[in-house]
């Protein structure tokens, strides 16, 4: 969970009373040529990274447990071009500030730069991990929604560490990229993300989700092809924007972190499922806060979710991950209390329509929600979602299926 780069998508899939725009968004226009009427010369190459929606498994990132994300057609694209002269020059389709020229060997971490601290943050990762980055022309595109909880960030910081691997030589693997994006989120930036999101980007393959054992980096390509069992899942975007460099989010990992401490644990990975009722009165009996107590519960009985999902998907039985989902909303609604009315709004009102299941993805506080529909009833529930908001007065929600897409790669 990564907060959202403060880049508009003019090519983010329009809101809909129904869900017909199903492929990939068109993309910006041609980065090379974009590149070359920016600086004079051609790119050396360009490469993309996805955003991603998380199936379950929320906020067990950061404590080392399991998630289980599927990658956007949506993208962040690079355009980019070595330098030797220690200077970074970026630029982004999306916001209007021009160019933004910095030197390498002065980047450091909490300096600020908008937008542009996340590819500047994957150059200081890679340089502060020894690897020999001399500067680099950058012009980026994206159409991943931001503030959508769709991870524009971590596309952003893949795209970046995918193209400076492979114009550097640099030898790095997808999952030691995602971590080193990771890493410029966490320290550069300032956001205290998990590795998910970074992962999904840079790991994910066409029509399967991730299955990732956040502790080890072990990974698994589930098959995730819905239309095999007459399913779709549909991302319904609030457009309630969020920030998760806003506190909120930095609350919650260290509620978390203080209630494995209290446990003697290291991680709240180390609690199993079955024990989870002792632990927590345990923390009760020791007058714990009563938000550590729910995001123990949260977390430890999220990690249970994603294993139960698995089972599910392994036996082919689809549509009871329905109920999953919808107590996984109930979790992080109730006891992490990160949701809000527009997210608790679709579930309810999906649900109400005929949905097997939904849930909020993401961060919270706005963003995004998943919902898991029969293909012949996804317009009739995304029309009822549609409805319910404008009943309710808000503003209509952006509606487009969830297709699993290829993680980061270069296109030329």
């Amino acid at each position: 969970m990564t907060a959202q780069y403060p880049l508009t998508a003019p090519d983010e899939p329009a809101a809909t009373t129904g869900t017909a725009p199903a492929p990939a968004p068109a993309e910006n226009a041609d980065p090379a040529a974009a590149f070359t009427e920016l600086y004079g010369r051609a790119p050396e190459g360009i490469w993309a990274a996805p955003g991603r929606v998380n199936l379950i498994g929320e906020y067990t990132d950061f404590n080392d447990g399991f998630v289980m994300p599927l990658a956007l057609p949506h993208t962040a694209r690079a355009a980019v071009a070595r330098r030797t002269d220690g200077e970074l020059r970026l630029h982004s389709a999306d916001v209007p500030d021009g160019v933004v020229s910095l030197r390498v060997d002065e980047l450091a971490p909490h300096q600020g730069h908008g937008w542009a601290a996340y590819p500047a943050g994957v150059v200081w990762a890679l340089r502060e991990a020894g690897h020999p980055v001399t500067g680099a022309d950058i012009h980026l595109t994206s159409t991943v929604p931001t503030g959508a909880g769709l991870s524009s960030s971590a596309a952003l910081e893949v795209v970046t560490a995918f193209a400076l691997n492979d114009l550097f030589g640099l030898g790095l693997s997808a999952p030691e990229l995602a971590v080193l994006g990771q890493r410029a989120e966490n320290d550069f930036v300032g956001v205290p993300c998990g590795i998910m999101d970074q992962m999904a980007s840079a790991c994910c393959t066409d029509g399967h989700a991730l299955y990732l054992d956040t502790r080890d980096l072990t990974q698994r390509q589930v098959p995730f092809d819905l239309a095999a069992y007459g399913l779709r899942l549909l991302v319904v975007d609030t457009r309630v924007k969020h920030a998760l460099g806003d506190g909120a989010y930095a609350e919650r990992r260290a509620a978390c972190e203080a209630g494995a401490a209290a446990l003697g644990l290291r991680t709240l990975r180390e609690l199993p499922y079955e024990e989870l009722g002792a632990a927590l009165e345990t923390l009760a009996g020791a007058g714990m806060d009563e938000s550590v107590v729910r995001c123990v519960r949260h977390v430890v009985s999220d990690n249970h979710r994603v294993e139960q999902v698995i089972a599910l998907l392994d036996a082919g039985d689809v549509r009871a991950t329905g109920p999953v989902l919808d107590a996984g909303h109930a979790s992080l609604r109730d006891d992490l209390r990160v949701s809000c009315p527009e997210l608790d709004l679709v579930v309810s009102a999906a649900g109400a329509a005929g949905a097997h299941g939904a849930r909020m993805t993401g961060g919270g506080f706005g963003g995004s929600a998943i919902v898991l529909v029969d293909e012949a009833s996804a317009d009739t529930v995304a029309e009822s979602v549609t409805a319910a908001f404008a009943a309710a007065g808000h503003t209509e929600p952006g509606i487009f299926p969830a297709v699993p897409s290829a993680g980061a790669r270069r296109l030329a």
